[in-house]
């Protein structure tokens, strides 16, 4: 339990951005028509389901369109 205390401050920012993350992806996706590659069903999935970083970064990386 101790070991869990002393990361707690290193965890509580990195969980805050991770979920930020999520959720302006999240945004990003249902707001937006069109996408480099897949369609948005296929984002949103990715996206939940590697949500640890991964499916928001992939989808900024390989999914979202040029402005």
């Amino acid at each position: 339990m101790d070991r869990i205390t002393e990361m707690l401050p290193f965890l509580i920012p990195l969980v805050i951005v991770e979920f930020l993350l999520l959720g302006y992806t999240l945004w990003h996706i249902l707001t937006h028509k069109n996408y480099k590659r897949g369609n948005r069903t296929l984002w949103l999935i990715v996206t939940i389901i590697g949500m640890n970083f991964v499916g928001p970064i992939l989808y900024f990386i390989l999914g979202k369109e040029e402005a």
